[in-house]
């Protein structure tokens, strides 16, 4: 049997539904990058699906492997704390699973130089 692997991009979530747009886009270039890698957005709070729903569905449809992304600027008590025990519940449920969970994005140093470029542009496209 060959593992099928996917992405679970993780974010906070918010009550505002247009506050998932950024994550979205990112979800949909990851689809269009790789047409056949199973991407998913899943969220910690407040949005649907819940870190849980989202491994669930990804266990049922035969994914053996994923790599959880997790969309967080900085390493605080989401990441610190909820994130280890929302792991270890979902792993508990689903054994046949392997999660393998990256940095945080703003642990990138490639993604802060981008932001930090992107900051510096902005600034000079008012100043010029």
């Amino acid at each position: 049997m060959t593992e099928r692997s996917s992405i679970i991009l993780f974010a906070h979530g918010a009550r505002d539904p247009e506050w998932a747009a950024p994550f979205r886009r990112i979800a949909a270039r990851l689809r269009e990058a790789r047409p056949n890698l199973p991407v998913q957005l899943a969220f910690l709070e407040l949005m649907q699906p819940v870190l849980a729903d989202a491994v669930a569905a990804m266990a049922a449809d035969g994914i053996t492997r994923i790599t959880l992304v997790p969309l967080f600027l900085a390493q605080g008590g989401h990441l610190k704390e909820d994130l280890p025990r929302l792991l270890d519940d979902v792993r508990r449920s689903h054994p046949g699973v392997t999660i393998d969970v990256t940095q945080a994005i703003g642990d990138s140093a490639v993604l802060t130089a981008a932001i930090a470029d992107w900051a510096l542009a902005q600034h000079l496209s008012f100043t010029v």
